[in-house]
Order: structure tokens, then C-alpha cells, then sequence
């Protein structure tokens, strides 16, 4: 076990203090993940956002957090979407397959 006490609330700067210790070198996801018994996933979580956020602040007019957040809604819608359809072509061809093997 670690000596370090554990955190009961992740607060951005908290965060931010982890992310930008792994930017630089002085741990790891895997080493962040299991120190403060997080998923390996969360971490990274916090890590694009960090990216995201980092890319927006070096953009001649950053958005506003309403517009990333607006714009990664609709990222996210998008892929939702081709998700759904990717599932209902796969639905498709399989019962089309299946009248095939049935004749």
C-alpha cells in the first residue's frame, strides 16, 4: 500500500496535478491507477480531456466550455450514429444470410 492518503474527491486541480505529473514523466497511468485504486480508463479519461483542453487554449479564439462541450456532444452523437447503423446493417445481412440458409 502506499503512504499517500486517499483522495475522496477529485477536484480538478487534483487532477490536473496527476495528469501534468504524468506529461512529465514522473509516473504512469498504471502507477496513478493503482496508487489511488482508479481504472486505468479513468485515468486516460482525464488525460484526452486534458488534450482537449490544452489544444483549446492554444487556438487563436478558444471556445468557451459550453461550445467544446456542444462540439463534443456532437462528436459523440455522430458516432453514435454510425454505430447504430453499423449494427442494423449487421442485423440486416445476417438475416439475409439466414433466409439464404433456410431456402
Amino acid at each position: 500500500m502506499s503512504n499517500e492518503p486517499t483522495v475522496k474527491r477529485w477536484t480538478a486541480k487534483r487532477k490536473a496535478a496527476v495528469v501534468m505529473d504524468i506529461f512529465k514523466g514522473k509516473t504512469t497511468v498504471a502507477e496513478v491507477a493503482r496508487q489511488h485504486d482508479l481504472t486505468v480508463s479513468e485515468v486516460e479519461g482525464w488525460i484526452e480531456e486534458a488534450k482537449r483542453n490544452m489544444e483549446n487554449g492554444f487556438r487563436a479564439r478558444p471556445k468557451d466550455i459550453r461550445e467544446q462541450y456542444e462540439s463534443d456532444l456532437r462528436e459523440t452523437k455522430e458516432a453514435l450514429g454510425e454505430a447504430h447503423l453499423q449494427i442494423y446493417a449487421l442485423k440486416k445481412w445476417r438475416r439475409l444470410l439466414d433466409e439464404d440458409d433456410n431456402s
